[in-house]
C-alpha cells in the first residue's frame, strides 16, 4: 500500500498533485422567454435552456504542496477557465436575457424600510427586475451600473485559488488517505452554526481509501455548495476495459427535513422555505455574503414540484441531471465523474419597488446549471490496466505460492506427525 500513500515517489503522489485528466465545465443559461409578462402581470417565468457554453477548468497543478509534522498535506488550487469554442453551441458572446443579479441580491439583503431607497437606485440606473447580457459577462463579470461595482455568478475566477486545503497523506492510515483535515485553517464549517451540518467530511471526491466497498457510502466536501455530501453504489461499469463503481449523489441529500430530518440544520429561513417543507434546494446565503443563493441539482431535479410550477420550462432528467463518480475500487481513484449542479437567486414581492410589485410570492429562479465532468484518456486508462491488473497478478500468484506453501508445510507436518507416531508406538511394544 505505500503506493497509495501521498508522498513524493509515489503513483498517489504524482497523480494527486498533477493537474491530471482534461477537466470541463459545461455550462447552461436560462433564457427568460417572457420577462415583459413578469413584469406587467406577475406572470410565471417562462425560461428556455441555452448552452452548452464549455471552458476547461483544473488545467493547473496544486500548488504551495506543504508536508506537516501530523502526517497532512497542504495546498491551494489554482483555478481558470479556457473558452473551448468546439465544444459549445455558440460564442461567449451569445446573449441571454436573465435575471438582474444587484436587483434580486439588494432587493434581498436590505430590510423592507430601505426598499423606497432602493427604488430610487433602480430607476435612476434604469435597471429592472432582468437583464440582457452575453454569456461572458454574466459568468465571468460585469460593471453593473446600479451598484457600481464588478458582478458574475462566477466572479471573480481567474487567478483565484481554492483552499487552503489540509489532507491526510495515509502514511500511517490508509483508510485516511486523501481525507481533508481543515479547509481553510478550520476543521468545521462556520455557516450552519450546528455540529452535523458544519462537519466537513470524506475527501474532496478526486480520490478515496483503497479497496472501496459497495456497502459503504463515500462522503466528500464540496466548496461549491458550502457542505459535505455523500454517494452510494448505483452500479459496476466498464471503462476502457477497467471494472468501476459508480456513486451517485443520494436522493435525499437535498430532501426536506420532513423526509431527511438530518438536513433540518441547513433550513435557514421558514418563510422563503415554506416553513423548512421546500426540498431540492440549499440555501448558502451564509457563505456567500448574505446574497440570495441557493443551490439545486439542475433543472430541479427531486426538488418540489411548486418549484417547476413557480418557473416553467423546467424538465428535470435523472440521465443527464445527477452526479455520479465513477470510482476504481482498487486504488479508490475517481477515473470519470460529472457533477452537476445548478444555481438559483431567490427574488420576493415588495410594494416599493416597481418591478416587483406584481411579484405574487418568493421566487427561485435558475441562473444557469454547470456540468463539471472528466473522464479517463486511452493512454492513462492503458497504462492504470498495466500498472494494475500486473498488481493484481502478482498478488494472485503470492497468493497461490503462500497456499501451496501452505498446503506442503501441511503435508510435512502430518507426514512428520504419523512417522513419530508410529515410532513412539513401536517403543511402546518393544
Amino acid at each position: 500500500m505505500s503506493e497509495a500513500v501521498i508522498e513524493p515517489g509515489t503513483t498517489a503522489y504524482d497523480t494527486w498533485v498533477a493537474a491530471g485528466a482534461l477537466v470541463y465545465r459545461q455550462f447552461w443559461l436560462f433564457d427568460v422567454q417572457n420577462a415583459e409578462e413578469v413584469l406587467r402581470s406577475g406572470a410565471a417565468p417562462v425560461v428556455k435552456e441555452k448552452g452548452p457554453y464549455t471552458y476547461r477548468t483544473r488545467y493547473l497543478a496544486k500548488d504551495n504542496v506543504t508536508f506537516n509534522p501530523n502526517l497532512t498535506a497542504s495546498f491551494v488550487l489554482p483555478v481558470g477557465a479556457i473558452f473551448d469554442p468546439s465544444m459549445s453551441v455558440g460564442p461567449e458572446e451569445d446573449k441571454v436575457t436573465s435575471l438582474n443579479l444587484a436587483v434580486a441580491a439588494a432587493s434581498s439583503l436590505l430590510p423592507p424600510v430601505l426598499h423606497a431607497v432602493l427604488e430610487k437606485l433602480i430607476t435612476t440606473s434604469n435597471s429592472s427586475l432582468f437583464q440582457y447580457r452575453t454569456v461572458k459577462e454574466l459568468l465571468w463579470g460585469y460593471n453593473d451600473t446600479m451598484l457600481k461595482t464588478r458582478l458574475g455568478l462566477f466572479f471573480p475566477y481567474n487567478g483565484t485559488y481554492e483552499g487552503i486545503f489540509n489532507v491526510y497523506t495515509g502514511k500511517e492510515d490508509i483508510s485516511r488517505v486523501g481525507m481533508i483535515d481543515r479547509w481553510r485553517g478550520e476543521r468545521s464549517l462556520r455557516f450552519w452554526n450546528d455540529k452535523y451540518c458544519d462537519m466537513i467530511n470524506g475527501t474532496d471526491a478526486t480520490s478515496f481509501a483503497p479497496f472501496v466497498d459497495k456497502e459503504t457510502p463515500l462522503y466528500f466536501f464540496s466548496s461549491d455548495i458550502c457542505r459535505s455530501v455523500s454517494a452510494s453504489f448505483a452500479q459496476s461499469l466498464d471503462l476502457k476495459g477497467i471494472e468501476v463503481y459508480r456513486f451517485a449523489l443520494q436522493q435525499d441529500t437535498l430532501a426536506s427535513p420532513t423526509v431527511n430530518p438530518d438536513n433540518r440544520c441547513f433550513c435557514r429561513d421558514p418563510k422563503t422555505s415554506r416553513n423548512c417543507t421546500m426540498a431540492g434546494v440549499l440555501d448558502i446565503s451564509t457563505c456567500q455574503e448574505g446574497k440570495p443563493i441557493f443551490i439545486s441539482l439542475p433543472h430541479f431535479l427531486y426538488g418540489s414540484d411548486y418549484l417547476r410550477e413557480a418557473v416553467t420550462g423546467l424538465r428535470p432528467s435523472k440521465e443527464h441531471h445527477e452526479t455520479f463518480l465513477d470510482v476504481e475500487p482498487t486504488t479508490g481513484f475517481t477515473l470519470r465523474f460529472a457533477k452537476r449542479i445548478q444555481v438559483n437567486m431567490m427574488y420576493g414581492p415588495s410594494k416599493d419597488i416597481t418591478v416587483l410589485q406584481k411579484v405574487k410570492d418568493y421566487t427561485i429562479f435558475p441562473l444557469v446549471w454547470m456540468n463539471e465532468t472528466a473522464a479517463l484518456d486511452d493512454e492513462t486508462a492503458e497504462r492504470i490496466k498495466r500498472e494494475l491488473i500486473s498488481r493484481i497478478q502478482m498478488l494472485d500468484v503470492l497468493w497461490k505460492a503462500l497456499l501451496g506453501s501452505g498446503v506442503v508445510v501441511f503435508l510435512v507436518c502430518s507426514v512428520s506427525y504419523c512417522v513419530v507416531r508410529r515410532n513412539h508406538n513401536q517403543s511402546k511394544l518393544a
